[in-house]
């Protein structure tokens, strides 16, 4: 137990060393870390919005407008697969009402065909054996197509999985740094952005539902005469947000967001913002295709419900490219492709909740953090020296080698330390001192029992070393669950305290057991100084 050979010093030396090494950019200023040479590390702990200060913002996925955005998809669906052919089914009257699809088919001999064509785009819900997604009523005619309770439920599962993602993308595309994003209930998601004391413009980005269009235009309805309710299938009126031209459009699109694989802001031949995008191989196909069959014809670009271009088709666009011109600012063409390549939600979010936490309260919480940090090491040390005498200053070496690793490892991994984790750091100063007077503890014992000091000592460590291994890994399982589970201010407590469970056991059986092995192979003592 107390042999390190020459290959196992120096591996605790560079863990140490790493340790130090990522540690170092938290003991400087910004001016000098900005100085440091290109391979020493900048990256210092992130800290979170209780430390820092910055937006807190509560989002809600509005289940109406998720439920009326999914029966739109599937009234397009059910389009797609009744008038395929050669047999395709004759309807009209496709509208979504009531929570559902509506259509009449035209000939009584084809209702059969028509639910069974619909009846294949329903699906068993959480796989085989689980209710189907669709409900479909017929009557005289008139079918009736709607998700079941079992598939509604699912999509709102799957909605804020999406939104999480999106808004995720959305908000690390803008330049925000270190936003913890957490799931909150059903339907919710809890937005923090240390630093970020005006969440407005970000607010605009992440409620964009962002999804995009391009339809084609209809140049023989008259704009100014047409009325959105006017029972004329397929067509819709949309406003231009950038001139006061209207438009009436074919609500089917040809492209939609999914199409698109990459958008960025650029400027076009008179340096005017223009939005440049990239289409996948689906999109491409369509786009060519559409293109060919209309040339001398316009399509509209449509983001949420409003043309933001409209342009006539001049030659087949077979390149899965293009770009997107109007009025915009810069900031209104980055805006759109940051939409465009983060992808539209699923449902527009809500702001249910929205503050700002001051950095004046972050630095006092540091503060106070700090000042409880160091009391309670002081404590400690204190305590160990006078208790164990040269073997308390051995703990209390490893103890600091300790916070200095748990502070490099939280700067390595990107952490982000909150104040709840601030209280974690605090308890692994307690776990570790605690592990060491199992240790001491256990050694004195042998030794009133008779042994020699080098066989208490190595007894010591052997037996006590079960013990701590488990009540580490208990700990260490418990860390693991409040991670899993928790949110926020949880999950900062329980990385603190799970990277410090590690940092503990390797300083407190490991470093400290160096450096009892070095005094006993130097001192040879014929007696226990505890």
């Amino acid at each position: 137990m107390l042999q390190f050979p020459l290959w196992k010093r120096l591996l605790v030396l560079g863990v140490v060393m790493l340790g130090a090494w990522l540690c170092l950019p938290n003991l400087l200023n910004a001016g000098q870390r900005a100085g440091l040479p290109g391979f020493v590390p900048s990256e210092t702990v992130k800290l979170g919005l209780d430390l820092k200060g910055g937006s807190y913002l509560l989002l809600e996925v509005d289940p109406e407008e998720l439920q009326q955005n999914k029966l739109l998809e599937l009234s397009r669906d059910i389009q797609r697969s009744l008038i395929k052919k050669p047999n395709n089914v004759k309807f009209r009257g496709r509208e979504v009402i009531d929570g559902g699809v509506r259509f009449r088919v035209v000939e009584p001999s084809q209702v059969d065909e028509a639910k069974r064509r619909v009846r294949e785009l329903s699906s068993p819900v959480g796989g085989i054996g689980g209710a189907q997604s669709l409900d479909i009523s017929e009557q005289n005619g008139v079918m009736t197509v709607k998700f079941s309770n079992a598939r509604l439920e699912e999509l709102e599962v799957e909605a804020l999985e999406d939104s999480i993602e999106v808004v995720r993308r959305r908000v690390d595309g803008s330049g925000t740094t270190d936003p913890n994003i957490q799931r909150q209930g059903s339907n919710r998601i809890v937005l923090e952005v240390p630093g970020l004391d005006d969440p407005t413009e970000l607010i605009e980005l992440i409620q964009r539902a962002g999804v995009m269009t391009v339809n084609l235009v209809d140049d023989a309805a008259d704009a100014t005469q047409y009325r959105v309710d006017e029972p004329r299938l397929g067509k819709v009126k949309r406003l231009d947000a950038y001139t006061p031209e209207e438009y009436v459009v074919f609500e089917d699109p040809i492209l939609t967001g999914s199409d698109f694989t990459s958008a960025s802001q650029g400027f076009d031949e008179n340096n005017s913002p223009q939005i440049n995008f990239t289409l996948n191989s689906r999109g491409a196909k369509a786009f060519g295709e559409f293109t060919t069959e209309n040339v001398g014809n316009r399509f509209a670009i449509v983001l949420d419900g409003k043309v933001v271009s409209a342009a006539n088709v001049r030659t087949p666009i077979l390149s899965g490219s293009g770009r997107i011109t109007g009025q915009f600012t810069i900031q209104e063409a980055n805006a759109i492709a940051i939409v465009l390549r983060a992808g539209e939600l699923p449902a527009k979010l809500q702001v249910v909740e929205q503050r700002v936490v001051g950095a004046g309260l972050g630095e006092d919480s540091i503060r106070a953090g700090t000042m409880a940090s160091a009391i309670g090491l002081a404590l400690v040390a204190v305590f160990m020296i006078l208790a164990y005498g040269l073997w308390g200053v051995f703990a209390v070496v490893s103890l600091a080698a300790n916070i200095m690793l748990l502070v490099g490892a939280l700067s390595g991994l990107g952490a982000t330390l909150t104040l709840p984790g601030i209280a974690g750091i605090i308890l692994t100063i307690g776990m570790a001192v605690d592990a060491n007077v199992l240790v001491f503890e256990r050694i004195r014992e042998e030794n009133r029992n008779g042994r020699s000091p080098i066989n208490s000592i190595e007894i010591g460590y052997k037996q006590a070393g079960s013990t701590i291994l488990d009540a580490n890994l208990t700990t260490l399982i418990a860390a693991a669950v409040l991670f899993w589970l928790g949110s926020g201010p949880v999950k900062g407590f329980a990385v603190t305290l799970g990277i410090g469970i590690f940092t503990s056991v390797f300083t407190a059986f490991v470093l400290t057991r160096m450096f009892m092995s070095d005094w006993v192979r130097t001192l040879r003592p014929k007696k226990l100084p505890v």
